[in-house]
């Protein structure tokens, strides 16, 4: 198990709670555990908002929940569970020392509203900074048997940033990256929580990550039919749940991210947002910062680089403000710059560049990631001027699969390689690196 202090000082750097990391780094083991069950590893399939960050984006909002869709609705029975999560307890415990108390477990089967099953469960735990009384913090699960899965589940590594990361890493069968995008939409028209707002509009606006929309929709569409709900093609089908919204966002979003964007931002996306789920169609994207000669796009999804471990962790704040159009305070070189993040990029004398803009010196200007002293994103947002290529690779896209009759053989890639996309636009201008 990883030390109190580690908690801490991620938490120092990411500007969250403690706990949240704690939880974050939980969460990686009980997912090691599950797919290491060999009942559970290929049965149950793992989705929503913990599987968007752990398996596709690691700049994405914390999350506290497992989601499962499970194959065989027989593991929705207390027996079965206690006997998987008491071999999953003991595997994590030999592995970790993090504690997960059976005798707190909590298993809850209920009627879905198709006349099944499904389950919550509550799985409490003791890890580095957990108290030792006898409240214990939890993880939630939500278990269903009954969902339809429209594409194939893919295999892939998830990304837990510890310090006792198996050399082999962590790997899961989880949702294609179109189906966790469809049901993301599915659940912003039918229960229009806060974070699903937040996540449909992340997911689009990620440029390297978004998939066909004609995908997406016929996904979409299959989900809403199987759950007997008309398909939202618009924003007045999210109206009703605007004052829901609202009361919302700040208090189920805010321990979630270093910033918390303006609900107003995300709620204007949306007719946007829609017309590509239509259409395809998207805004025209303004154009990149011109390459230099040497120079790399880097948009890796773990950095390998030679850098700090301080001036890894500003980077991944850097992209989050960049993902979510943040502007971020910087501090480089002993004084505090205000800028909108854009690109980062190799340069030919091994030097890794942040691209982005001054806004006091309203100009482009480029920093050295291994001088840069501090960064945290800020609540003011920008509208780009330059293509922001500070996301992390997504999925490959997948064909369409020709609507509910059509043969359920697409696939998905866990991640894209590097460099794939050729930026274009303005001259590079040598002379504005920053110092």
């Amino acid at each position: 198990m990883i030390d109190r202090r580690e908690v801490i000082d991620i938490a120092g750097t990411k500007s969250l709670l403690p706990q949240v990391i704690e939880k974050d780094y939980v969460l990686g083991w009980v997912l090691a555990g599950i797919y290491q069950h060999e009942a559970l590893a290929e049965n149950w399939i793992f989705k929503g908002g913990t599987c968007l960050r752990k398996c596709f984006f690691e700049t994405y909002r914390f999350s506290e929940d497992l989601d499962f869709t499970l194959r065989e609705a027989a593991h929705l029975d207390s027996g079965f569970f206690a006997d998987a999560f008491g071999w999953i307890e003991d595997w994590v415990y030999e592995r970790t020392g993090i504690e997960l108390p059976s005798n707190r477990r909590e298993f809850d089967v209920y009627p879905n509203p198709r006349g099944h099953r499904s389950c919550q469960a509550r799985i409490p735990y003791r890890g580095p900074i957990a108290p030792r009384g006898r409240i214990l913090p939890n993880i939630k699960l939500d278990l269903t048997a009954d969902e339809h899965l429209a594409l194939a589940p893919i295999h892939t590594p998830i990304f837990h940033p510890y310090s006792d990361v198996p050399e082999s890493g962590i790997h899961v069968t989880a949702y294609a990256y179109e189906e966790v995008f469809a049901e993301k939409i599915r659940a912003l028209s039918e229960r229009t929580r806060p974070r699903d707002l937040y996540d449909v509009i992340n997911l689009y606006r990620n440029n390297e990550a978004r998939p066909a929309s004609a995908v997406v929709l016929d996904v979409l569409r299959r989900k809403c039919e199987y759950k007997g709900i008309p398909v939202p093609l618009s924003r007045v089908d999210i109206e009703p749940h605007r004052q829901e919204l609202e009361s919302g966002w700040e208090h189920m979003l805010s321990y979630q991210l270093p910033a918390l964007p303006p609900l107003q931002d995300f709620w204007n996306t949306l007719p946007e947002f829609f017309v590509w789920l239509k259409s395809d169609v998207v805004r025209e994207a303004p154009a990149a910062y011109e390459i230099a000669a040497g120079e790399t796009v880097l948009r890796v999804r773990t950095l390998h680089l030679p850098v700090s471990s301080n001036a890894q962790a500003y980077l991944e704040v850097i992209r989050f403000a960049a993902s979510n159009r943040l502007c971020v305070d910087l501090l480089y070189k002993g004084r505090p710059r205000r800028i909108e993040p854009y690109s980062l990029r190799s340069t030919k004398d091994g030097n890794v560049i942040l691209h982005a803009y001054d806004i006091r010196k309203r100009g482009h200007r480029s920093y050295r990631v291994d001088l840069i002293q501090g960064a945290n994103a800020t609540g003011e947002t920008f509208v780009p001027r330059n293509a922001v290529e500070l996301s992390a690779s997504g999925p490959f896209t997948i064909r369409p699969t020709g609507g509910p009759g059509a043969p359920q053989d697409a696939l998905s890639f866990p991640m894209r390689s590097a460099n794939h996309c050729t930026p274009r636009g303005l001259p590079y201008c040598s002379d504005r690196f920053d110092n």
